[in-house]
């Protein structure tokens, strides 16, 4: 079984697994657009992801996912998911989701990720309960630190 990936290697695994779902491949320079890194650099990658048995690579060809590959790519755009529902009940922009859920999709604990998905579904239920917390919460302050 190959070692927990990096951070890193997580964000490669998830746009990889992205691109093979919308696309149905995913070359090294498609990556490399979508992530905004220079080739030689998603090559490294994708090199060292086949190489801990993640990917499967052959110069010039789209590459494939192995199951382990496939299995992390999945647990991260679940976690993505699960984040992007919560802050949505909260009128939270697209913006501001995409920043923070990629500042903290890596670090959640499986619990903590249970417990988000478990109090959205909560609101989602209970939608008189959200109407009045939104209503408690104070008003954000124009030009304040940001937290």
């Amino acid at each position: 079984m190959p070692s927990k990936p990096s951070q890193s290697a997580e964000d490669y695994l998830e746009r990889i697994h992205e691109l093979l779902e919308s696309k149905g491949t995913a070359h090294v320079a498609d990556i490399a657009q979508s992530l905004g890194v220079g080739q030689p650099s998603v090559t490294s990658m994708v090199q060292k992801l086949a190489d801990e048995g993640y990917l499967h690579y052959e110069k010039y060809r789209s590459l494939t996912m192995t199951d382990a590959g496939r299995a992390v790519a999945e647990r991260i755009r679940d976690r993505h998911q699960v984040l992007a529902g919560f802050f949505t009940l909260f009128g939270l922009d697209a913006e501001t989701q995409a920043r923070d859920i990629e500042g903290i999709e890596h670090h959640l604990s499986a619990d903590t990720l249970r417990t988000l998905a478990d109090l959205t579904v909560f609101f989602e239920q209970h939608p008189e309960v959200l109407k009045q917390f939104k209503a408690n919460r104070p008003a954000p302050k124009a030009g304040g630190p940001e937290a």
